[in-house]
């Protein structure tokens, strides 16, 4: 990452990727419809929605892993993912899992470099089997990151992970962005965890964004956790518990 771009705020960056028109549909059912998006590198931006309004195939389509049906997305090439799952080789070291797709020349030297960022750095022989999921999580930042991408996508990466190692989760991966600028996109059902990451948090509602909030603007985050759990539907449940 060059010097002169982590100087840069986010909203003067480059986009990371722009999102016009898109659409998606399986059969007649139509999940995405129209929808538009830009991110910019170094940008943080969280995706809330109710289960099944089209988060995690708007991820899947800007990671190039689904076909769209309408619309353009410009995108890098070979975005990072970082699934819910880890997703580790079991038959293959730590530092080999990090440098997956990476050339030959100096790759554990990279990897080691990526797992010491994420506090793995002694580890680079060790086993994906003897790792804890917080541990093994960090594994797969480092593989995503190695590679320095200008678009990193996280697919509810936190959701399987105790309260405690969630936070610690959070704080690396703050300061990991922070330190590479790609531009984010994570998708996820807690309201906290969108408030204590994102720079911007955009809820997802009919195929497109119905909302967009700023945690960091005045009187917020108290208020913003109220309007967003009201338009996820989550104030009008409890009334009527």
């Amino acid at each position: 990452m060059t010097a002169a771009l982590q100087d840069v705020p986010a909203q003067d960056a480059p986009a990371a990727v722009r999102v016009s028109g898109l659409r998606r549909a399986y059969g007649q059912r139509v999940v995405i419809d129209r929808l538009d998006l830009t991110i910019r590198r170094g940008e943080f931006v969280a995706l809330l929605g109710e289960s099944g309004c089209g988060k995690t195939t708007l991820l899947r389509a800007l990671a190039g892993l689904d076909p769209i049906d309408g619309g353009r997305i410009e995108a890098p090439k070979r975005p990072a993912v970082v699934f819910q799952e880890p997703r580790l080789l079991p038959w293959d070291s730590l530092w080999r899992n990090v440098a997956l797709g990476l050339p030959a020349e100096g790759a554990r030297e990279k990897a080691a470099d990526a797992l010491a960022e994420v506090g793995l750095g002694g580890r680079l022989d060790d086993w994906p089997r003897n790792l804890s999921g917080g541990q093994a999580q960090r594994v797969a930042l480092a593989r995503a990151l190695v590679q320095q991408p200008e678009l990193l996508l996280l697919d509810e990466p936190f959701a399987a992970l105790d309260a405690l190692t969630r936070i610690r989760m959070h704080v690396l991966v703050k300061d990991l962005v922070a330190r590479h600028r790609p531009g984010v996109l994570l998708v996820t059902h807690d309201v906290a965890e969108a408030i204590a990451l994102a720079d911007r948090i955009l809820v997802m509602r009919g195929g497109a964004i119905a909302a967009e909030h700023r945690p960091s603007a005045p009187g917020l985050p108290a208020a913003t956790r109220a309007t967003l759990l009201a338009e996820l539907g989550v104030v009008d449940d409890l009334k009527s518990a």
